[in-house]
C-alpha cells in the first residue's frame, strides 16, 4: 500500500499559484473579447452614425458637389465642334449640350460601336441633334494623322475643339509609338492633334480650344529626365504628370496664339462619377461608396460647355477654371520655361516643327 501523499505548505503554494495564473489569464482572455466586441460595435455606431447624417443631409452634400452650371444660353448654329472621347462620360454630356445647341457635333472615339450608340443616345434625347462619329485612337500616332488628314478634306470650318479623352491609373502601358500611357494620349496625343488642326482653327476664327486637365496637376511633376516612367512608374503620378502637361500646353499655346482670335482654357471638371476609374479597383470601390460627394458626367461637363460657349470669354486665354469660374493654378503650372521645354521636347517626340 503506497504511502499518503502529504501536502506540504510547499506544494500548497504551487496550486494555488497555478489556479491562480490559470484565473488570470482566462480574465484576461475574457477582457480582451469584451474590448473586442465593444471596439466592432463602436466601428459599427460610427458607421451608422455617418450612414444617418449622409442620408439626413444628402440633398445639401448632393447641390454642394453639383459645382456650378453653365448659365449661358449662346446657340451654336452653324458652327462645327470637334470632342475626343465624346462616347463617354463628360465628353458624351458635352457633345449632347452642344448639339442642342446647334451645332454640328463630331465625336471623335477610339470605339466607332461605342460612339454610335452614344450619338444614338443623344439622338434619342434630342431629335434634331447634328453628330457624327469618326475613329480616332490617340494613343496611334498614324490614326491621329489619318483622322486629321481625312476631317481636313471633308470639313471646312472648326470653330470649338475640346481635347477632352484621356486615361487615368492605368497599368504601365506604352502607345503605338513607345510613349507611356498617360503622357501618350492626354498630352502627347492631343498635342499631335491640335497641332494637325490649327490651320483650320485660325481660319474658322473666332474659334476656341478646351483642354480638360484636372485638380490632379497639383501634385503633378513633369520628370523630363523620366517623361516616359522607364525608370520607376507610379500610375497615380504618371497621370498627375500628364495633367499638368495639360495645364503648361494650354497655357503655352495660349501664347503662341495671341492676335489669332483663337482661345485656348484648360478646366478642371471635379471629380467626376465616370468609368474612367475603370483601370483601378480601388478607385471605383471608393467611387461607389462616396458617390454622393461626386459629380455626374452632366454636372462634370458643365466647365468645358462654359469655355466653350461663355460670351464673357471671347477674349479670353491661357486660363485654368474650375466650376465655371477662373482656379488656382499650381506653381509648377505657371512655369514659362517648363511650358516652353516641354512644347519643344514635345514636338521633337513626334517628329514635329510647330512655330
Amino acid at each position: 500500500m503506497s504511502p499518503p501523499v502529504l501536502c506540504t505548505p510547499f506544494c500548497f503554494d504551487i496550486s494555488c499559484s497555478a489556479y491562480t495564473h490559470q484565473f488570470h489569464l482566462s480574465g484576461r482572455d475574457s477582457e480582451a473579447q469584451i474590448c473586442g466586441v465593444m471596439f466592432v460595435l463602436l466601428i459599427i455606431a460610427g458607421l451608422g452614425v455617418v450612414t444617418l447624417l449622409v442620408i439626413l443631409f444628402a440633398p445639401h452634400i448632393r447641390r454642394y458637389a453639383a459645382g456650378a452650371v453653365c448659365k449661358s444660353t449662346s446657340r451654336l448654329d452653324g458652327k462645327t465642334v470637334l470632342i475626343t472621347g465624346a462616347n463617354t462620360g463628360i465628353g458624351k454630356e458635352t457633345a449632347l449640350n452642344l448639339a442642342m445647341r446647334g451645332a454640328r457635333v463630331i465625336m471623335a472615339c477610339r470605339d466607332v460601336e461605342k460612339g454610335e450608340e452614344a450619338a444614338a443616345s443623344i439622338r434619342a434625347t434630342y431629335s434634331e441633334a447634328k453628330v457624327e462619329v469618326r475613329q480616332l485612337n490617340l494613343a496611334d500616332t498614324c490614326s491621329i494623322r489619318a483622322f486629321a488628314q481625312k476631317f481636313l478634306r471633308e470639313v471646312n470650318h472648326l470653330h470649338i475643339l475640346i481635347n477632352n479623352a484621356g486615361v487615368m491609373m492605368c497599368p504601365y502601358m506604352k502607345t503605338i509609338d513607345g510613349f507611356e500611357m498617360h503622357i501618350g494620349v492626354n498630352h502627347l496625343g492631343h498635342f499631335l492633334l491640335t497641332y494637325l488642326l490649327i490651320g483650320l482653327l485660325k481660319r474658322s476664327a473666332p474659334a476656341r480650344i478646351v483642354v480638360v486637365s484636372s485638380l490632379a496637376h497639383n501634385f503633378g511633376w513633369i520628370r523630363f529626365h523620366d517623361l516616359h516612367s522607364q525608370g520607376s512608374y507610379n500610375s497615380g503620378l504618371a497621370y498627375c504628370q500628364s495633367k499638368l502637361a495639360n495645364v503648361l500646353f494650354a497655357r503655352e499655346l495660349a501664347r503662341r496664339l495671341k492676335g489669332t482670335n483663337v482661345t485656348v482654357n484648360s478646366v478642371h471638371p471635379g471629380t467626376v462619377n465616370s468609368d474612367l476609374t475603370r483601370h483601378s479597383t480601388l478607385m471605383m470601390i471608393l467611387f461607389t461608396v462616396f458617390s454622393v460627394f461626386l459629380k455626374t458626367p452632366q454636372e462634370g461637363a458643365q466647365t468645358s460647355i462654359y469655355c466653350a460657349v461663355a460670351e464673357e470669354l471671347h477674349s479670353v486665354s491661357g486660363k485654368h477654371f474650375s466650376d465655371c469660374t477662373p482656379a488656382f493654378v499650381a506653381p509648377q503650372g505657371r512655369s514659362e520655361e517648363t511650358a516652353s521645354k516641354l512644347w519643344d521636347v514635345s514636338c521633337e517626340l513626334l517628329g514635329i516643327d510647330w512655330d
